[in-house]
């Protein structure tokens, strides 16, 4: 049964402050992929926009509807995925995952920051909503680079 102080620590301030103030909320006019993510459980959805340039993420938007949790997990996403390649991306995302699921560290450089979203290792059905920004934006990049290859 959660506790009243379990909820106090895993919406902390942090989490609130990241939550209220998400970079990158412009969506781009014309991407060169657009990926929609939802996590059934909760209803959350963010929704990524981005070009890439030489490899690297060049031009990034997305629109969150999300918890407190997804919304500051897409807050530091957008603070850390300009000049970003694919691989980062994936190694970054598995690294959440693995945190979460597994408890292992937090993604390190140049994803660092996750760790403030630690106390949610303990619920499961949080874990979707955090996952849609890294989910949806190494989508939209495999996407971009097959557009781009084509």
């Amino acid at each position: 049964m959660t506790t009243e102080t379990d909820l106090i620590k895993l919406y902390s301030q942090r989490i609130l402050a990241l939550a209220a103030d998400i970079p990158l909320t412009d969506r781009l006019e014309a991407p060169q992929a657009s990926i929609r993510k939802r996590a059934p459980l909760c209803g959350s959805t963010v929704t990524v926009d981005l070009d890439l340039e030489d490899g690297v993420v060049a031009r990034f938007g997305q629109d969150v509807k999300a918890c407190a949790l997804g919304q500051a997990s897409a807050a530091l996403m957008a603070r850390n995925i300009i000049g970003r390649t694919r691989a980062e991306v994936e190694a970054g995302r598995d690294q959440l995952r693995a945190m979460l699921k597994e408890g292992a560290p937090p993604p390190d450089s140049p994803f660092d920051g996750y760790d403030v979203l630690e106390p949610a290792r303990d619920y499961r059905n949080r874990h979707a909503s955090i996952m849609l920004a890294f989910d949806a934006t190494a989508e939209a990049m495999a996407e971009a680079e097959q557009a781009a290859c084509a």
